[in-house]
């Protein structure tokens, strides 16, 4: 039940969560839950609105309703778990708690929190006063926000929530080759370790340069053989370039020796065979260090030794992920986001409402492959009446302007089919005007769009399997849109899930 425990704290003030909203916070400020440190209590310190409380605590309710505060995850992550810390909180801890979970495209501010369409994570709860509430999620889910309602009032010193990072591997992409595949905004956490008497090796993970010797991994003296080691699961599968270790801070505690081993948990799910990417090096207090990597196959674990014992401020793992990587990753979030949010992004792949209600309805995938069969399955199940809306949703091939007024596409099917048209656009004014007039006169002989795989064809190329099509039978055409429809969708998931993504390894 607390093996959620293992994952990082995704509402950590370090990992960069905020505090976005509370509907009140008279006593104590809602920014106190994310803190790293322990709740501390001083009897009799006071302030203008009574003792000072280290946590977040609302008024006296003299009302009907409850009290709430809103958070933003340090990065979108899969939730397993939570844990609602009401530690000194004795006299005036909340009868109960709820929590909520919402996943936003945007930033979010506290004026749009009202907007947001909350799902349940964990259902109301009794409390007890001065006690840590270990609450799992019975069906972890991607968010990027937590709403914690406390009923009907009170405080609370401190609120984790424990799960997964997620990101979107495109963004990350986008900013740079060679991402740290470890970073914890990436999807890298600690799986586990041989000791974390002083802190977190998740600490190892965290963006930028330690603070302190409080934000590395430390580990108590060794007074017996051996030496301390963690094992770090890779955000998504890749392979390793380069391999940068600081011990920044770490001065008359710094280990003497580091060793850097690598595995791929993908094809050996149990005890995997490690190989030293980084062999035993000594390494020097307060520095950094850098070590290239040779190894051509793909990664989604390494395991950093140290010798005997001591502190490590940052690991970061260089490399290119795995399309298959991405493709997994990709896959994950979709299977975690909430109904109505899995629905939309169905929808830009196919525009059937009915289909993306079964798609949703059929996760978890696991991956890209039964993800694409569930796609096929469901479209040839599909009724006429649905696969007709799907086709509705499409512009015509060849119209500049059709996708904008297209109300069934969301803005990421607009963008998929301005770049499946794109060479399309390319043809001269003549070419297109005789599409034009030809995709007319196909709609009002079959009565929906001309569909077909336009990526990489010319206007050219469109024009004659237009003209080719056109003297086909009702039937026959019907057939020929769906298999179109088909192609298309599986294109687009493919693209939702970040399998076709640019800077991978194949």
């Amino acid at each position: 039940m607390t093996d959620f425990l293992r994952y990082p704290n995704l509402a950590a003030e370090r990992f960069g969560a905020r505090a976005v909203v509370a509907n009140d916070e008279f006593f104590a400020a809602k920014e106190n839950l994310l803190r790293g440190s322990e709740p501390v209590f001083e009897k009799g310190v006071y302030g203008d609105h009574g003792q000072v409380m280290d946590g977040w605590e609302t008024r006296r309710r003299r009302s009907p309703g409850n009290d709430w505060c809103v958070i933003a995850l340090g990065a979108p992550g899969i939730v397993h778990g939570v844990v609602v810390d009401t530690a000194h909180f004795l006299g005036n801890y909340p009868e109960s708690c709820s929590v909520e979970g919402a996943f936003a495209d945007a930033e979010v501010d506290d004026e749009a929190t009202a907007d947001i369409a909350w799902t349940p994570l964990v259902a109301m709860t009794p409390l007890e006063g001065g006690a840590a509430h270990v609450l799992p999620v019975a069906a972890p889910q991607l968010v990027t926000h937590v709403r914690l309602s406390i009923y009907p009032d009170g405080g609370v010193a401190r609120f984790r929530v424990h799960g997964r990072p997620a990101p979107a591997w495109e963004d990350v992409l986008a900013s740079g080759d060679h991402p740290d595949l470890a970073l914890l905004a990436h999807g890298g956490y600690a799986v586990e370790a041989s000791d974390a008497f002083y802190s977190s090796p998740n600490h190892l993970l965290l963006a930028g340069p330690s603070l302190d010797m409080g934000d590395g991994w430390e580990t108590r003296r060794r007074r017996g053989p051996g030496n301390d080691w963690c094992v770090i699961a890779l955000g998504v599968s890749g392979v390793v370039d380069e391999i940068e270790l600081a011990t920044t801070h770490y001065k008359g505690n710094a280990p003497a020796a580091v060793q850097v081993e690598a595995a791929n948990r993908d094809h050996i799910p149990e005890e995997p065979d490690w190989e030293v990417v980084v062999p035993r090096t000594d390494v020097a207090p307060h520095s950094d260090h850098r070590f290239a990597v040779e190894r051509p196959e793909p990664v989604t674990h390494v395991r950093l030794s140290i010798y005997p014992d001591g502190g490590v401020a940052r690991l970061r793992v260089l490399g290119s992920p795995t399309r298959d990587g991405l493709a997994r990753a990709g896959v994950a979030r979709l299977d975690h986001l909430a109904d109505r949010a899995a629905q939309e992004r169905f929808l830009s792949c196919c525009g059937s409402q009915r289909w993306a209600e079964v798609m949703s309805a059929a996760r978890p995938f696991g991956t890209i492959e039964e993800l694409l069969a569930a796609a096929d399955r469901a479209w040839a199940a599909l009724p006429a009446p649905d696969r007709m809306e799907a086709f509705d949703a499409h512009p015509r091939i060849g119209d500049r302007q059709a996708a904008a007024g297209v109300a069934a596409a969301s803005a990421r099917s607009a963008s998929w089919s301005r770049d499946e048209q794109a060479k399309v656009g390319d043809g001269n004014e003549e070419v297109l005007g005789r599409l034009a007039a030809r995709n007319r006169d196909y709609e009002a002989r079959f009565g929906h769009v001309f569909l077909v795989s336009a990526s990489g064809k010319s206007a050219e190329e469109i024009l004659d399997i237009l003209d080719a099509r056109i003297d086909n039978t009702p039937e026959q055409e019907l057939a020929n849109a769906a298999h179109a429809q088909a192609g298309i969708t599986r294109l687009r998931l493919r693209s939702l899930v970040g399998a076709e993504q640019s800077g991978a390894e194949t």
